[in-house]
């Protein structure tokens, strides 16, 4: 299986379109996780939203590698480049001083970042080696304008900072998303989860669609291949801070629980979580989307002082 048709790193991205490239990894100690994410046409963008307020818009003008590191210590770093700070080849995307490539057989990220919104330093390597790669892919809305492919459900990262000194190994897991309109147009919530379930990973998605219709899927990925199953019982985690809902699914007369918050800002959630599923503990990552409060002009506002943009004409 070749892993550069599967990454596509150098895919054409339409008008007001999207690609990302997501990672998220768990210590085998449990003290720490990280996740990063590398758009083209970050969909979280208060300028790429502006920019699609006055007509068509250019994906490759706001490109970012999102770097968030939990635990102690912890970063958060999320800086916009345009064309003129990217370089994309099929085995290499270049984004401002970082980059994510295929190399010797993983994934090498290599960081080279700011935290917001104190400026420190965040830079070192990632390295996320398949235990399998995948070839599969599954649109998520009935136009076929929302795509996800998980490359590497089950997946070894190892983690090497100089800034903050920091290195660490555990389970992780390796997707990509895209599409050919901004991701509000397609849907109004949107709540996914990867769960560590005995040896293989469960991928669950929970979404409404724009036009009312829902998505629930809960996929498994394991040594014998991909099994479809039918979703448990829908279930939720506390809501946070700013009240966004944290669905999921859960066996009946079990209740997931919240283990840590990772993100917790007023259009979106990243947790750390535990829920039983199909008669065994699950352990994972969540995440939960409100698009309509994303699309907020008052939530537009606040953005920027969390993703500033450097960007060459």
């Amino acid at each position: 299986m070749n892993p550069l048709t599967l990454l596509r790193l150098d895919r054409a991205v339409p008008t007001n379109g999207y690609a990302w490239w997501y990672v998220d990894a768990i210590s085998a100690d449990g003290k720490h996780g990280i996740t990063v994410i590398a758009f083209i046409g970050s969909v979280f963008s208060p300028y790429y939203a502006g920019a699609r307020r006055k007509g068509p818009a250019d994906p490759y003008q706001h490109c970012a590698l999102n770097v968030a590191l939990y635990g102690s210590p912890g970063r958060w770093a999320m800086t916009e480049r345009g064309r003129g700070d990217i370089d994309i080849t099929p085995h290499h995307f270049r984004i401002g001083p970082s980059s994510i490539a295929w190399e010797g057989g993983c994934l090498v990220i290599r960081i080279d970042e700011r935290s917001t919104p104190d400026l420190r330093p965040l830079r070192g390597e990632i390295r996320v080696r398949p235990r399998e790669l995948v070839d599969h892919e599954m649109i998520l809305d009935a136009n076929g304008r929302h795509h996800w492919r998980p490359i590497a459900p089950r997946a070894e990262v190892s983690v090497n900072l100089s800034a903050p000194a920091l290195a660490w190994s555990g389970h992780g897991y390796l997707d990509s998303n895209e599409g050919s309109e901004p991701i509000e147009a397609g849907f109004r919530d949107w709540a996914w989860s990867r769960v560590t379930h005995g040896d293989d990973t469960l991928v669950l998605y929970d979404a409404t669609r724009r036009d009312g219709s829902r998505l629930g899927i809960a996929r498994r990925f394991g040594a014998d291949g991909i099994t479809d199953t039918a979703p448990p019982p829908p279930a939720a985690l506390p809501r946070g801070l700013w009240r966004v809902a944290r669905p999921t699914r859960a066996d009946a007369g079990t209740t997931p629980r919240l283990i840590r918050r990772f993100e917790d800002v007023p259009f979106y959630t990243r947790s750390e979580f535990a829920t039983t599923l199909y008669g065994r503990e699950a352990h994972g990552v969540h995440e939960s989307l409100d698009l309509d409060r994303f699309a907020a002009r008052w939530v537009q506002t606040l953005l920027p002082f969390r993703m500033p943009r450097i960007a060459k004409r």
